[in-house]
């Protein structure tokens, strides 16, 4: 039986995220001065856009009232989507980051920055740029292998396939 209150709020609110076709992702409960706030993180295969923020806020708003989960004293409930330098911990994670570049702490010991080709039940496939000139290799990582994982922001990086579309639209 679950004692923390973060613990009750998942059993609470997850049957509540996946009826909307979202992901709970995480829960917690903070103090920021006198007030209380309530943060939940949603995501999805395809993502989480605004209207889906929305619509799971309310439906979240609403169970609150209604079940007094949270009390009597205020609080403010704040829904969003996990960020751009997401820490991976779940195989669905790893998935949703396929194409992406992350940050890997390895098991025994040292980092390793590689994008995400393909992720099956035992690990990920991963390519390593090159450096100096070399060209990219690729490498297996098991998840035992992985001892923390984190996306990384790109901000140069040409998107081939955005560059293939532009490329048919200006042959049409």
């Amino acid at each position: 039986m679950s004692t923390t209150q973060s613990e009750r709020l998942r059993e609470l609110l997850e049957p509540l995220v996946t009826s909307q076709g979202l992901d709970l992702e995480e829960i917690a409960v903070d103090s920021v001065g006198r007030k209380r706030v309530l943060r939940v993180v949603v995501d999805s295969d395809s993502g989480a856009d605004l209207d889906a923020i929305a619509d799971v806020s309310r439906a979240l708003s609403a169970k609150l009232d209604e079940t007094n989960a949270m009390g009597d004293a205020a609080y403010d409930l704040e829904v969003g989507t996990p960020g751009a330098e997401r820490l991976l911990t779940e195989h669905r994670h790893f998935v949703r980051a396929t194409d992406r570049l992350v940050k890997f702490q390895l098991a025994e010991g040292g980092e390793l920055v590689a994008r995400i080709l393909d992720v099956d039940e035992e690990g990920v496939d991963v390519e390593v740029p090159g450096v100096k000139g070399r060209k990219a290799t690729t490498r297996r990582l098991g998840f035992p292998e992985i001892a923390k994982a984190r996306v990384q922001v790109e901000f140069n990086r040409k998107d081939e396939k955005v560059e293939k579309d532009m490329k048919e639209e200006e042959e049409a």
